[in-house]
């Protein structure tokens, strides 16, 4: 375990804090002094060639009028309207681009601004870093911590090169809840307003036990803060409690020049990554050819090695209520629950790169680092697809996939164990380039099929037609009892992917319009312990009469099949279906009318559903809506 030391002398480090803020303060009158000067450049511009535009339109005007004098005064009175209207578009048009200069000079200072921002706080982090190092060797040497070679190692003096780190995530801890305590102490000093850094750091940090709890309170208070929601007077000052964050009030000092910031005052190393994010707007097969999607992020010495840390990503919202608490009231505290991405805490490097690429190739964190190429080429997955643990079982996966001759292609995605009970996915197909999502008046969702095997889940796609299409992969964590009850589920996304078809050579028929989902007994076995006897996969090959089984691992009741056939009305097929209940065994007996592909749906509900208690006293068993159980696709021939 890494020693930790917080100064001692509070006053010394409020002392060079006193002295960062003044450098601040000269900073920010040459940035508001600059955009003076800019503004008035830009007004005083665009008045002189309002004037000259306008000189020279009334010049013109004045010589049409000289020549049509004579003429009847409906021509004299056409030539003025023109003129007035003239006038008034020129109006519009200067101020147009006196705007679009405004936009475009704002910009560029506001860049100008953050980039000196950032060498400032690096100056300071740095100073604020040699203070509290010079402060712990003398600690430590006065203390002889040095002469016990079974001690722990001493927090670094220098910040160490970049290099991967020699464990994982998992091995500094397995469970969010193990910084229950740490993280009520960040959302509780959030909700405090502090005057000075030091003892904003000092709350947060000052009960802290190692180098990694201290940059989680850090992680947490400004996840907790919603800095991008803050309200700021127009007259902040510097020695404010708000005054800390006017720099995210300016937009001059993001989540991680703060980050980096806090981080020195707790005596922890800290960088700033620069670099290419996968974020809004990016979709699979996007190049970075420009700066649309630059993005910063940070890394934090703890536990022995760099860790990447990414606050903007991690911050989320209260939830049971519809306001964050006003500083100083803490009764409300106590409804509140305050949402965070832990993914984006320590994010292990080989997780990190899918969605973020350093410009220096050391800052991947990787043992063999990757190319700006292949960082493209890989899947564009979400935080939501590590916290599930899922990988691709496909090392060849790409984010762009290409089809094959009959314009078929495969994703297959894998689950751990542990979550193979409990993970529920869904999908939608739309074209790329265009937000359409049907074919010839049919849903795309219908040129998909996805389905369950051991503990991969496949979605193969059979386009329509040539082009491009998106496929969006979601999930959802659920308990079969909360599956059961028929609510609508909240799926996220988990990946997507760019589903290019060069030629098709296969005309393609959409599946059966059955329920959406996945295809197959598995998700009947997962949800409802109902075991299929005589047929295990998704696809079944029949005669013109077929029976399956199920057993019955735990009570179900009222079964129901439906018989789906493209081209044909539902109710005519359904007097082909039957089912039939003995003991623990359930059987469904299919006659098919016609050769051709069908799909059947199968129902069922709980036997014994939730006690309800009614207003006399009496109680009786609900009963739940039927829910979808599986589904089978199933091709019907003579020959077989």
């Amino acid at each position: 375990m890494v020693i930790i030391f917080l100064l001692q002398d509070r006053d010394e480090q409020t002392k060079l804090e006193m002295k960062h803020r003044q450098e601040e303060d000269d900073l920010y009158r040459k940035f508001s002094k600059h955009r003076e000067e800019e503004n008035r450049r830009i007004r005083e511009e665009i008045q002189d060639e309002w004037e000259r535009e306008l000189e020279r339109l009334t010049n013109r005007f004045q010589q049409e009028m000289q020549i049509k004098k004579r003429r009847p005064d409906a021509e004299i009175g056409a030539l003025t309207l023109r003129h007035q209207q003239e006038r008034a578009d020129l109006e519009k048009n200067m101020t147009l681009r006196r705007d679009k200069k405004k936009e475009s000079l704002t910009r560029k200072m506001l860049e100008h601004e953050r980039a000196a921002t950032a060498a400032l706080v690096e100056k300071q982090s740095h100073e604020m870093m040699e203070l509290i190092q010079e402060r712990r060797s003398e600690y430590m040497a006065e203390s002889s911590l040095y002469l016990d070679g079974e001690e722990a190692p001493p927090y670094p003096a220098r910040a160490p090169p970049p290099q991967p780190p020699l464990v994982s995530k998992f091995h500094i801890y397995t469970d969010p809840a193990e910084f229950s305590e740490v993280d009520k102490i960040a959302i509780s000093v959030a909700q405090e307003d502090q005057k000075t850094f030091t003892d904003l750091v000092r709350q947060l940090v000052g009960r802290c036990a190692t180098d990694v709890e201290k940059a989680r309170t850090i992680f947490r208070w400004i996840t907790v803060k919603n800095l991008n929601n803050i309200q700021f007077d127009d007259n902040l000052r510097g020695d404010s409690p708000l005054g800390l964050l006017r720099g995210i009030k300016h937009g001059t000092e993001s989540y991680h020049v703060l980050f980096k910031r806090l981080c020195s005052y707790a005596g922890l190393h800290c960088v700033v990554i620069k670099g290419y994010s996968k974020s809004a707007g990016y979709q699979p097969g996007v190049r970075f050819e420009d700066n649309r999607f630059r993005n910063s992020w940070n890394a934090v010495y703890v536990a022995g090695a760099w860790r990447f840390v990414q606050c903007n990503w991690g911050a989320r919202h209260l939830v049971n209520a519809k306001d964050a608490p006003k500083p100083g009231n803490r009764g409300k505290s106590d409804s509140l629950r305050y949402e965070y991405d832990d993914h984006y805490f320590l994010t292990d490097p080989r997780e990190f790169i899918y969605e973020f690429y350093p410009l220096q190739p050391d800052w991947q964190l990787l043992k063999t680092p990757i190319t700006l190429h292949d960082f493209e080429e890989l899947p564009f997955v979400r935080s939501l697809f590590f916290r599930y643990g899922l990988y691709f079982s496909d090392p060849n996966t790409k984010a762009v996939m290409f089809t094959d001759s009959t314009g078929a292609a495969t994703m297959r995605i894998a689950m751990p164990a542990h979550m193979q009970s409990s993970l529920i996915f869904h999908y939608n197909l739309k074209f790329y380039d265009t937000e359409g999502d049907g074919f010839d008046g049919v849903s795309l969702k219908r040129f998909v099929m996805q389905s369950v095997v051991g503990n991969v889940v496949s979605f193969r796609v059979h386009a329509p037609c040539s082009g491009a299409f998106l496929l969006d992969i979601f999930a959802n964590a659920v308990t079969p009892r909360e599956y059961l009850t028929g609510e609508p589920m909240k799926f996220k996304s988990v990946c997507k992917f760019k589903i290019c078809c060069a030629e098709l050579q296969t005309v393609m028929v959409p599946l059966p319009d059955c329920a959406s989902g996945e295809w197959g007994p598995t998700k009947a076995t997962r949800l409802f312990g109902l075991v299929p006897i005589t047929h295990q996969e998704a696809l079944v090959f029949a005669g013109r009469e077929l029976e399956i089984q199920f057993r019955m691992s735990r009570p179900l009741a009222d079964f129901m099949a439906t018989l789906h056939k493209n081209g044909v009305d539902e109710k005519r097929l359904s007097k082909y279906v039957h089912q039939n209940v003995s003991d623990d065994i359930v059987s469904f007996y299919i006659t098919f009318p016609e050769e051709g592909q069908y799909g059947l749906d199968i129902y069922t509900r709980e036997r014994n559903g939730p006690t309800a208690i009614h207003q006399n006293g009496s109680t009786e068993k609900e009963k739940h809506l039927l829910t979808h159980c599986c589904k089978y696709l199933i091709n019907s021939s003579k020959r077989n």
